[in-house]
């Protein structure tokens, strides 16, 4: 009986070729779409998945003057050792410097005439055990020891040595623009095993914490606020009670050291392996982050393959009407309806494994497109997880795709049927409605989204900054260049083509300094600043204005301890006049030159803050504005000069421009993929409509024949057959409008800068709908009202 319902089923997928490419080609996309989004789903959960899950990262909550609160990973260096003598659930604590956030996130590391790009981390020595860093060469004890010591990752030993035998005790060179602040020889004592690609901290070279802690420049008190802490818990310890503890820990610490910094909200723990999808703080709590894409991207998925069951069991059940004489015949010769349900349900599943066949070949041939919109590498293990996870998803969406039209086919009754009733229970018309709605109700919504996300993502590219992002690029000052800045400048500016070149530290893209130990006359409130130190030129490379004052000049010898706020700190500050006043910059006296107007320094996501530029010579990047007319060439002689400040090194540099696209990649990627993912859903919609317009026509053709005898026109049949499913239509769009504009309010909400979403979206993408619609239905519904009506009102 089994393999005769098998051979059955075949038969009527062959026979019915038609609905069995419909629903096959829907079935496929949606497969091919889901199971693309839960691979890459998948690997995004595996980032850092190989962390002990009692390892944890401390963060720092700082209160803003407008009541919000600033969260950081920036801890003071006193913090480690402080809680691990007074908290008995800390199993061990580890101290990490990460590179200064200042767009440059390498140095060179230089062995005989090799020289190469690497990044770095300064670590204490457990560190390795933390973070699980197998070391293969040289002994864990004493890589750490007191000297010049240094580990070098395998891919960076491979890279420079082309081996990882016999390097222990080799010299290197490091240089990076810091002024030379950790610039030195140092001596090779171990060599550790790359971690693994799903690990989210990648450094080449990691250099003992103490070098750092040992810089004069480098503030190791309670005061100090640049390192990462993290901690392990010992096992059956609480995380919520040990955040509890150390909520305000902090605050006395600092209360012992300075009053000024006695504001301090708080500490909070958070699992380490858990910081890469929750990323994003609101008032000193984890409010999502990338996980908010991991969510949101799982249910399209799952939108997407409900579409496409709805499309299954739409046509399964409207196809029903031609197999009720098989059932009779079946349900008179013993079959019972269990047999019947096992006969259709297996016919669902065989045609959503041979779906699932076609999705996989699809993805293959589509790889290169996905990985391109996703941003990175798309690759299926077959572990026995995935393969288990592969086969669950094929037969879920087979049985959720075939249960109701098994069930709807094996309860005709054969009396019935065998007497040549056609009837159908009224509920069925009904449901294959309600379902065409709800592919309508998610399709629409796509188009409300695609719409509104590509109205804000034109907001956000096309916005005046306040700055000049065009046509500037930006490289470290790195190598010799660190050496001689001043001189490599002076040359950059004579290239034709070089409008202007500065150097600086930091960016207006997010990353920069700050801080709130800045004073100024009547100060009666705490200010938190962001701020870049930058050479001369740095005004006029970026094209900010002035709203007053003046920029850096080296006409002015003072300009050396000068600084410009903008408008948003003039006024968080209340001075009045503010050009020529003397502020206290972390100790040190600087005087106002000038107050620049507002710009953003950050994303969108933000409003405009207080922001500083202070003059500091020798930074660690370049900035070079070129003419637009001649930029090729130009770079070509940027290239040539630097060379000859770093033979051998690759001269790599970005357009400012490039990387204001960076900051939105999130947004970028969702407006790209909502594209597509509409373009799926609406197009696997309109293969079951386009499905049950054929079946609509078949079973009103004697109708339509009768009407067309007595004179009905063809507009006035195609009005007929239309009317029905544009008002599934209307109900839909009724329903997905009230929906979307809900979500899609709460994602603009994110943003202090939101494009308006008014009505003209909606009907916009109502018009979209309808004619969709009607171009779907418009092929079957002609054929239907042309055909010659002497055909169809024969008898047989």
């Amino acid at each position: 009986m089994f393999r005769n319902s098998w051979i059955l089923a075949w038969r009527h997928l062959v026979k019915n070729r038609q609905f069995t490419l419909l629903n096959l080609a829907g079935l496929a996309i949606g497969l091919a779409s889901a199971i693309t989004i839960f691979w890459w789903v998948g690997q995004e959960r595996c980032k850092d998945a190989f962390l002990d899950p009692r390892l944890y990262q401390v963060m720092q909550n700082i209160p803003l003057d407008n009541g919000g609160t600033f969260t950081t990973e920036s801890t003071p260096i006193p913090l480690a050792p402080a809680l691990k003598s007074e908290f008995p659930e800390i199993a061990d604590v580890a101290i990490v410097k990460f590179p200064d956030p200042d767009g440059n996130s390498h140095g060179i590391i230089t062995a005989g005439r090799n020289s190469l790009k690497a990044v770095e981390a300064y670590v204490t020595p457990n560190f390795l055990s933390l973070f699980h860093y197998r070391l293969i060469q040289g002994d864990a004890q004493q890589a750490f020891a007191p000297g010049n010591r240094v580990l070098l990752s395998a891919g960076l030993a491979n890279r420079l040595f082309h081996t990882t035998d016999n390097l222990i005790g080799k010299p290197i060179t490091w240089s990076r623009g810091d002024e030379g602040k950790y610039n030195g020889s140092f001596t090779i004592a171990g060599i550790y095993a790359s971690p693994p690609v799903t690990a989210t901290t990648q450094y080449d070279i990691l250099f003992p914490h103490a070098i750092y802690a040992a810089h004069p420049d480098n503030s190791v008190d309670w005061l100090s606020s640049s390192p990462a802490t993290y901690v392990v818990l010992k096992p059956g310890a609480d995380p919520g009670e040990f955040n509890k503890k150390i909520q305000d820990y902090i605050r006395d610490k600092y209360k012992a050291g300075s009053q000024e910094r006695a504001w301090a909200a708080g500490l909070f723990a958070q699992r380490v392996k858990d910081r890469y999808l929750y990323n994003r703080y609101e008032n000193g709590r984890i409010a999502g982050g990338r996980i908010d894409y991991i969510r949101l991207f799982s249910l399209i998925a799952v939108f997407v393959l409900v579409i496409a069951c709805i499309n299954f069991m739409n046509l399964s059940t409207a196809n029903a009407i031609r197999r009720l004489k098989e059932v009779g015949i079946q349900k008179v010769v013993g079959a019972n309806r269990s047999v019947l349900i096992v006969q259709y349900m297996g016919e669902a599943i065989l045609m959503s494994f041979l779906a699932a066949t076609l999705a996989l070949g699809l993805i293959g041939l589509l790889r290169p497109g996905i990985e391109a919109i996703i941003g990175g590498h798309l690759a299926f293990h077959p572990t026995g997880a995935n393969i288990a996870a592969l086969l669950g998803i094929t037969l879920l969406t087979g049985v959720l795709a075939g249960s109701y039209p098994a069930l709807y086919i094996s309860r005709f009754s054969p009396m019935s049927v065998l007497k040549g009733s056609n009837s159908t229970p009224r509920d069925t018309a009904w449901l294959r409605q309600s379902l065409v709605v709800l592919q309508f109700v998610i399709s629409t919504g796509f188009i409300v989204a695609v719409f509104t996300i590509y109205r804000q993502m034109s907001l956000i590219q096309n916005r005046d900054l306040g700055y000049n992002r065009e046509h500037i690029i930006q490289f470290p000052s790195e190598g010799a260049i660190g050496a001689s800045q001043q001189a490599f400048l002076t040359q950059l500016r004579t290239i034709p083509g070089v409008i202007h070149a500065a150097d600086v530290e930091g960016d207006l893209l997010g990353n920069h300094s700050g801080g709130g130990g800045i004073d100024w006359p009547g100060k009666v409130q705490r200010v938190e600043f962001a701020g870049v130190y930058a050479g001369f030129g740095y005004m006029e490379t970026m094209g900010l204005r002035m709203q007053a004052g003046r920029v850096f000049s080296r006409a002015y010898p003072t300009d050396t301890t000068a600084v410009i706020f903008n408008e948003a700190a003039i006024t968080a500050m209340h001075l009045e006049n503010p050009v020529g006043k003397t502020v206290t910059m972390w100790g040190a006296k600087r005087h106002i030159i000038g107050v620049v107007k507002d710009f953003h320094y950050e994303s969108l996501y933000k409003h405009i803050g207080p922001f500083f530029i202070a003059l500091r010579p020798n930074n660690p990047n370049i900035l070079a504005c070129l003419q637009a007319t001649s930029e090729k060439s130009t770079l070509t002689q940027i290239q040539a000069l630097y060379k000859k400040y770093n033979p051998g090194l690759p001269f790599e540099y970005s357009f400012i421009s490039e990387d204001y696209k960076t900051l939105y990649a999130p947004e970028r990627q969702l407006s790209l993929l909502s594209r597509y993912f509409a373009g799926i859903a609406i197009g696997i919609s309109c293969l079951g409509l386009f499905g049950l317009t054929a079946f609509s026509a078949e079973r009103r053709r004697k109708e339509i024949g009768i009407r067309k005898v007595i004179g009905a026109s063809v507009h006035s049949l195609l009005a007929l057959l239309a009317t029905g499913f544009l008002k599934l239509i209307g109900i839909a769009v009724c329903i997905a409008f009230p929906l979307t504009w809900w979500l899609l309010n709460r994602w603009l909400d994110g943003f202090a800068y939101r494009a308006h979403l008014g009505a003209g979206i909606f009907l916009t993408a109502a018009g979209s709908v309808v004619i969709i619609t009607l171009l779907t239905i418009s092929f079957q519904s002609i054929k239907a009202a042309l055909a010659n009506p002497i055909k169809s009102l024969r008898t047989e």
